[in-house]
């Protein structure tokens, strides 16, 4: 009777052991993202007072296009260049415009002359060509439609880091992993990720 008990009880365990390895395997595969749905919904108060009005519509018209929350792109504008106050906007390692671009992070890697960090302060080229962008897998985007897509236009840089984002899972609401792509440091994800929600106000 007592191993039959025994026998018993081990058969009872065998579906709390598989209920248990498959929660583990689901929580690997599909981590929790607690607080990311937080981004989004209508301007919060510190949003109003920070953000410059009249960029507002641009973030948003790069929402509809790219799928990336505005306050997303609001928030790496406010981190990049101060909402574009910076003077230069020109970092040290050569990142420019209002979105602080790589000249090959917009033109693109597979260009020949490409190499180290992605400044290429000597090149004769063109990186405002959107053929060229496109030839080489650069992520500018004309999004003014003059013809040229360019890092100092406000509405290129804002749709072009919306592209960028978009290609890295942000439209999915994997925003970690697209921003970490676009500044690969923990720390700057924590704070785009932090001054978003700041500026979002859940419906």
């Amino acid at each position: 009777m007592r191993q039959q008990r025994k026998k018993r009880k081990k058969k009872d365990l065998i579906p709390l052991l598989f209920l248990l390895v498959l929660f583990t395997f689901l929580m690997l595969k599909f981590p929790d993202k607690a607080g990311q749905d937080r981004i989004g919904g209508s301007l919060s108060e510190q949003g109003k007072q920070e953000i410059p009005a009249e960029y507002i519509p641009i973030y948003q018209a790069a929402e509809r296009e790219y799928g990336v929350p505005w306050q997303l792109l609001a928030s790496i504008h406010r981190i990049e260049t101060r909402f574009s106050t910076m003077d230069p906007m020109i970092s040290p390692v050569g990142a420019k415009g209002h979105f602080q671009f790589m000249d090959c992070t917009w033109l693109g890697w597979d260009y020949q002359h490409c190499d180290g960090l992605g400044s290429l302060p000597d090149q004769e080229v063109d990186i405002t060509d959107p053929a060229l962008i496109e030839r080489y897998g650069g992520y500018g985007v004309d999004a003014s439609g003059n013809g040229k897509a360019d890092p100092w236009d406000l509405q290129d840089a804002t749709f072009s880091a919306a592209n960028f984002l978009s290609r890295y899972g942000a439209t999915d609401g994997d925003w970690e992993r697209a921003l970490f792509q676009y500044n690969r440091s923990h720390k700057y994800v924590r704070e785009v990720i932090q001054v978003a929600k700041s500026y979002s106000e859940p419906q």
